[in-house]
């Protein structure tokens, strides 16, 4: 200990560079990781906060909810499944809208887009918590997804016919789907605007319905009585439905490569680092094995200072993540995560300890003669 801090007093420059590049490396990383995590929640998080347990798709949609349409004939199939307690329609459109009020939507309040959620009852597509006000309880008002509205917003939604206006009441963190400004609303105000959307229809079909399985069966289980009973049925529990949505795979196969290239350059870097080092005070580190200093001490100060500047490193970087997921970051938000933290940090540290190991097999092949022959490091 004492000689892995005394090396590193005198190389103050050196060590440091070495720990502001691990921490910017760290910090890269768990930024990259919040924004995977705020991406994927702006593309489904209003399925994931749905209160709906169970979801049946059509097949034709692929598992998206606007994709997808439930027939008639489906729709009594599902509703007649003994397993099934409770379900309801659940329907989802993007409209043009007009905003009035304080919500970020407001700023595009001259036709901008939202995507408008419908259901049949509270317990089945309604967001199971709010973060402010309540659920809708009249025709005309809605729940919003949090930054994108607030409580007494007025939106309009634009249609060939007049559509319906709607009132604000509550807001739902985390809840918006295909990155746009979401709505939640009872069944009859998001029939209204489906049909001044399409006044030719005669009828609005749900995209999915949401249904609770019976006391004594799980959700899997549920699933897969649903599916044997139809062939055009899809049905998911929530967060399956969520995790299979079209494009999450995409996302986090994407971020993935960028994770593994991160957590293969932070070990790379500390190891050809310290192995320098080690070449470079051969000399000095000779000297020392023949004065008296076991290999063991020597490996032990080098794994101290490995686990000092990734430490270190570990620190800063986490200190500047916590920094950045105060403030907003456009439409995104980021938000801080003890888990991502915590897996990293192990990881990257153990990373860092293994690559130090070709520094230490050096360290421990001095020949303490060899002091007196000018030899150092082989």
């Amino acid at each position: 200990m004492f000689l892995a801090l005394r090396e590193m007093r005198r190389a103050k420059a050196r060590f440091g560079l070495l720990m502001a590049a691990v921490a910017l490396l760290v910090f890269l990383i768990l930024v990259q990781q919040a924004l995977q995590a705020s991406l994927i929640t702006s593309f489904v998080g209003a399925i994931e906060r749905q209160s709906a347990p169970v979801l049946v798709f059509s097949v034709d949609g692929q598992r998206a909810l606007q994709g997808s349409a439930i027939s008639p004939e489906l729709e009594e199939a599902v509703r007649a499944v003994p397993e099934v307690a409770e379900s309801g329609r659940i329907g989802q459109g993007t409209f043009t809208v007009e905003v009035e009020g304080g919500g970020d939507a407001a700023s595009g309040s001259n036709g901008s887009e939202a995507a408008i959620i419908g259901y049949e009852a509270d317990d089945l597509g309604a967001p199971d918590e709010l973060s402010e006000g309540r659920l809708p309880e009249a025709e005309g008002e809605a729940v919003g997804s949090a930054g994108d509205f607030e409580v007494g917003d007025t939106v309009q939604v634009v249609a060939g016919d007049e559509g319906p206006e709607l009132t604000v009441v509550g807001l739902a963190e985390d809840a918006q789907i295909q990155v746009s400004p979401t709505l939640f609303v009872a069944w009859p105000d998001y029939e209204a605007a489906a049909l001044a959307d399409n006044p030719d229809a005669s009828t609005i079909p749900p995209s999915v319905i949401g249904v609770r399985p019976a006391d004594g069966v799980t959700d899997e289980q549920l699933t897969d009585r649903i599916n044997a009973v139809d062939d055009e049925a899809d049905a998911l529990t929530r967060a399956e439905a969520a995790e299979e949505a079209p494009g999450v795979g995409e996302v986090r196969m994407s971020f993935q490569v960028i994770f593994l290239l991160f957590a293969l350059v932070v070990p790379l870097v500390s190891g050809l680092f310290f192995l320098i080092v080690t070449f470079q005070k051969s000399r000095s580190l000779t000297l020392l094995r023949a004065v008296g200093a076991s290999g063991g001490v020597l490996v032990r100060s080098l794994l101290v200072q490995v686990v000092l500047v990734i430490g270190g490193g570990l620190l800063i970087g986490t200190a500047l993540y916590a920094l950045l997921t105060l403030v907003e970051v456009g439409s995104l938000t980021l938000r801080f995560d003890i888990a991502a933290v915590a897996v990293w940090s192990g990881l990257l540290l153990l990373l860092g300890l293994v690559s130090a190991l070709v520094s230490a097999r050096q360290v421990l092949a001095i020949d303490p003669v060899e002091a007196t022959t000018g030899g150092g490091v082989r």
